[in-house]
């Protein structure tokens, strides 16, 4: 018999865990099995990569967290604030949080309404969302390009503003769908630092994407390696250092070893791809 399908929700009663993927799949219309099964708790607070090759379904796995897509089968489960909403206000315990590869913006309006548009979708009130935006900028270093457009605005911050717009609800798992690709190393590094000094200010639960081991290890207290398509998981590495991590960690011989060890493991999944 088939595995029925289970569709997204609320974990209840969870203590420590902030996301559990129990047997999960996904299939596509055309018969392609994109995912798993797939086996994966997060707990609250924890810092994960998931690392592995294109296409094995690693974005697949952020967007059934997300509940923008159901599984084929499995249960996907979410720990979430308790409270009741204000007429208004975005619930406290809505949960997620999603930067995707490209920051999306919209060029017509103002890097303020664009981080504010979540809130005002959700019927926050003007003064409030307004606020609330330009702490989210501040947060990421920007608040003094509030009222700057997208077009004024490099690879970099346009990265930052996504990352605020993704804060501004104060969500409590923050997804980030290989955020950083695109960037130069130097602009790449440097919000490799203030995503950890976020994180760590913050206490947010993150899941991370990411094709580039040296990036899971610098950032992760965990990197999970998946195998090529369908994605399950290949090895999970705690990558254990001194707090807080810099460039006294990235130039590390521990750093060295487990990049070393997570590449080793990644390896099988590539096995038989072009190189091309």
């Amino acid at each position: 018999m088939s595995s029925v399908q289970t569709s997204a929700g609320v974990e209840t009663g969870l203590t420590a865990l902030a996301v559990s993927l129990r047997g999960v799949t996904k299939a596509y219309d055309n018969g392609l099995m994109a995912l798993g099964p797939l086996d994966l708790a997060v707990r609250k607070g924890e810092f994960i990569s998931l690392l592995g090759p294109s296409g094995c379904g690693k974005s697949t796995a952020l967007r059934l967290i997300a509940e923008l897509s159901a599984p084929s089968s499995g249960i996907v489960r979410l720990a979430r604030r308790e409270g009741t909403p204000q007429p208004g206000h975005v619930h406290p315990g809505h949960g997620i949080g999603f930067v995707f590869q490209e920051p999306t913006l919209m060029p017509w309006t103002s890097v303020r309404e664009n981080v504010r548009l979540p809130l005002k979708l959700s019927g926050v009130p003007k003064a409030e969302s307004r606020a609330r935006a330009d702490e989210a900028l501040a947060s990421v270093g920007l608040a003094d390009f509030a009222d700057a457009f997208p077009r004024e605005l490099s690879g970099g911050m346009k990265m930052r503003v996504s990352l605020a717009r993704a804060l501004v609800t104060d969500p409590d798992i923050l997804l980030m769908d290989e955020p950083f690709a695109a960037l130069d190393e130097i602009t790449r590094f440097r919000l490799n630092d203030d995503l950890l000094a976020l994180w760590r200010r913050l206490g947010k639960t993150v899941i991370f994407v990411t094709h580039s081991v040296f990036e899971s290890v610098y950032l992760s207290q965990r990197v999970v390696v998946m195998t090529a398509r369908p994605g399950r998981i290949q090895a999970d590495f705690r990558v254990e250092t001194v707090e807080p991590r810099g460039e006294e960690f990235r130039t590390s011989v521990a750093y060295s070893d487990y990049c070393r060890k997570v590449s080793a493991a990644l390896a099988p999944s590539y096995a038989g791809q072009s190189t091309l």
